[in-house]
Formats: C-alpha cells, structure tokens, sequence
C-alpha cells in the first residue's frame, strides 16, 4: 500500500530512509525537507566502520559503492602523550566527508524520485502533511518539541567542553594525543575523511577550558593557542573552526539525549532526535543509518503504522542498550582523565581502549590492567586449547590405530613361528 511521508530533516538518516522506503515500494509519495540550503552543512567528516559498510551494501549497494568510493579508510589506532607514541592494529575504519556523504545521498534520493525541499523550516503552523511524519531534525528537533511531552525527551549534560574543528593535517590512523598544559590535560580525536583534511575534536576539563583562557577567547584566538599546544601533533598544520554568531567560538558540554517513548500518533523520531551517544565512541552517523534500516523494515513487515513504529522503537531500544553503555563510561574515562594519564604508557594506552568497561570506573587502573592481561592470556590458552584438541585426540587416535596393527602384526608372526 503507496503511504504518504514527510521527512523533517537532510541528514544522513532523513536521506538514507527515504531511499530505502522508494526501493521498496516506487509509489510511496517521500518528501525530505531540509532547513538549509543545499550543501550548506558543517562537521567536515564522520567516521564510520565495516560492519556499517557491509550493512548499507546489502540494503542499497549504489549508494554503499558511491560511499566507500569516496572514504579513506584506516586499520590502525595510534596515542600520542606528550612525547610518548603507540601505535596498534585495529578494525578497518573510514573517514567520509560529511557534505560528501549527504551529496551522494541526496542524489541517490532524487533518481528514486524523492522530492528533496531545502531552505524549508519547519515551525509554526506548516506542520507537513503525511501518513507519517518522520523527525529526523537532530538533537535540537522542532518536530519532536511540537508535541511537548508526548515523547517525554531528557537531557543530561557531561561536565568536559568539547569543540568540533577541522585540520589541514591528515591523520594516517584513528589518532588520539593528550597534552600537559600549565592547567591541566587537553586533548583530541583525530581521523582522515579526504586527501586534504581531517576531523579534529578537542577536549578537556572544565578547569583546563578556563584556565587556558579557552572560555574567553574568539575562533581566531582559540584556534592560535590550540595550534601551538598541538603544534607537534600537526606537524605545524593549521586547525579550522566554524565561529559561532557572536565570533566567539562553538565550545559544548555534550549533552546526552533520551525519550521515553521514540513515537506519538503519527510522528517517529530518528538518529540523533532519538537518542544521542557520546562522540568519543564514533557511532552517531552509523546509529542514525542503522535507525532508518530498521525503521524502513518494521514499515515492510507491518501493515499498520502503529504496529511498525512500536516494532522499530523495541528492535532500536535492543540494539542501542550495549553502544549506549559503552557510550556513558568512555565518556565517564575522559572526565576521570587524572585517574589514568599517569600510568606506565602501555598501561595508559592498554586501558584507552578498555575505557568502554563497566568494570573499570571501580577496580583500581594498575590492578584491572593486571587482570586484564590475566585475562587475555587464559583466553589465549583457551584458543589454543580449542585449536590443538582435535588435532592431538587426531594423533593419538593415529597413534593408537597404528600401535594396535603393530600388535596384530607381531601376534600374527608369534602365531606363524
């Protein structure tokens, strides 16, 4: 049955849902507006990992060509602490520019026949028409404020400020380098997503932000401290703001969204306008393309809408509750950055990937290293355990066979004699 939908919001998921629901069904009536004029988006680039890449091959592999055409793509982690380098395989990564990545969403979008409407604000009394209507408007979501409390949407804000900027350095690896400063630790997130470029988050402590001055500095300002406290990390390439209204520049506690409920009458909510994680996990964009797949399968799978969302919503809430954890307690690592920068460095680095555990915010670091390593070892041994069983009980099997024919052989001679 052809439905009408309204997609309030151009973003990867707002796109992405609309394609697959016009490959399911050419006569659905989508249309996607967007607040902005087209190709007016920031964020430089979003990271996004294979198990995403396979999962949009399966579902439409044009667009999934066009995006890994267009990704640079990594295997290794490197940490950086003052001086101090590691540098460790890991899973294959990519790094798309985000303007890139909706450009090719966008034109996917249009040759399936999606009307796509920028410059379109959604507020006040033009609430679009539709069968559903989709608020795939982002954290700030005009569609889902509408309706007040009907989604019943919390916010709980980190204590670290945070700034999104690019640089003219490109990043060989997923990289991670932590800096002394007079007032305390600062730090960043950095990843290739094009010949030219990478995204750079930086973070510290709220103490730190002020002390440096970061608090009352503009973009260009800011950007000249940041530069020389990373100077050695950039190889003296420049880092890339986008200023905030006033010229001073976008600083944020990231704030981690809730809703109790991700659907009210006709009206769903999608990626960030449902949930958000925090960004030191790298899953926004893959979580809002893994929304708009489930969303659009509930919709095949379910004739009535009420059914489809409330399937959607339960497959999504599954799905969210192990990257939403991990979320919370890598968040909760860096806000506790003191407890765990003073280790030996292999320690450091072992325990920046393990900042995802449950366990760690309560086991002293040098004694969680020691199990953990522990640990691995006796997961080693399993292994190999599992590896050599079969082929020993082989060998002795062999062995055994050929000890008994031995015997038979000799019986047989004794017999003979």
């Amino acid at each position: 049955m052809s439905v009408k939908v309204s997609c309030v919001g151009g973003g990867p998921a707002g796109l992405y849902l609309s394609i697959l629901l016009k490959r399911q069904d050419p006569s659905h009536d989508i249309t996607v507006y967007e607040r902005n004029p087209e190709g007016s988006t920031y964020g430089w680039g979003v990271t996004y990992w294979r198990g995403l890449l396979d999962r949009l091959t399966e579902h439409d592999p044009e667009s999934a060509r066009a995006v890994e055409a267009d990704s640079v793509r990594w295997t290794e982690g490197v940490a950086r602490v003052g001086d101090l380098i590691a540098r460790q395989p890991g899973d294959e990564g990519f790094g798309i520019g985000r303007h890139r990545l909706l450009e090719i969403l966008a034109d996917r979008a249009r040759s399936l026949g999606v009307r796509l409407e920028f410059e379109h604000e959604i507020g006040g009394g033009d609430l679009p028409e539709g069968d559903l209507l989709v608020a795939a408007d982002g954290v700030h979501s005009a569609l889902r404020a509408r309706h007040g409390d009907g989604f019943g949407t919390e916010f709980h804000e980190g204590s670290n400020r945070y700034l999104w900027l690019g640089t003219t350095k490109v990043f060989d690896a997923f990289t991670f380098a932590f800096v002394e400063s007079e007032h305390g630790w600062i730090w960043f997130y950095g990843y290739p997503y094009g010949p030219g470029h990478s995204t750079c988050v930086v973070e510290c402590a709220p103490g730190t932000w002020r002390g440096l001055g970061l608090d009352r500095a503009d973009e260009a300002e800011g950007l000249t401290l940041l530069e020389k406290l990373f100077a050695d990390v950039l190889d003296g390439n420049r880092l890339i703001g986008r200023p905030a209204g006033d010229g001073s520049a976008p600083w944020l506690a990231f704030r981690t969204l809730t809703n109790r409920s991700w659907h009210h009458g006709n009206v769903v909510l999608l990626g960030d306008a449902a949930h958000t994680t925090h960004y030191s996990i790298g899953a926004g964009t893959t979580l809002a393309l893994e929304d708009a797949v489930a969303l659009a399968g509930a919709l095949r799978r379910h004739t009535g809408l009420p059914q489809a969302l409330a399937a959607y919503e339960d497959e999504r809430r599954r799905a969210l509750l192990s990257v939403q954890s991990a979320a919370r307690y890598s968040a909760r690592w860096y806000e506790n950055l003191p407890r765990y920068i003073h280790l030996p460095p292999h320690q450091m680095f072992a325990l920046l990937g393990q900042r995802h555990s449950p366990l760690l915010p309560y086991v002293p670091p040098q004694l969680y290293y020691g199990l953990d390593r522990a640990v691995g070892r006796l997961e080693s041994l399993r292994r190999l355990k599992r590896w050599l069983g079969p082929k020993v009980a082989r060998t002795v099997h062999a062995r055994a066979l050929a000890s008994g024919a031995s015997r038979g052989a000799q019986a047989a001679a004794n017999e003979d004699g």
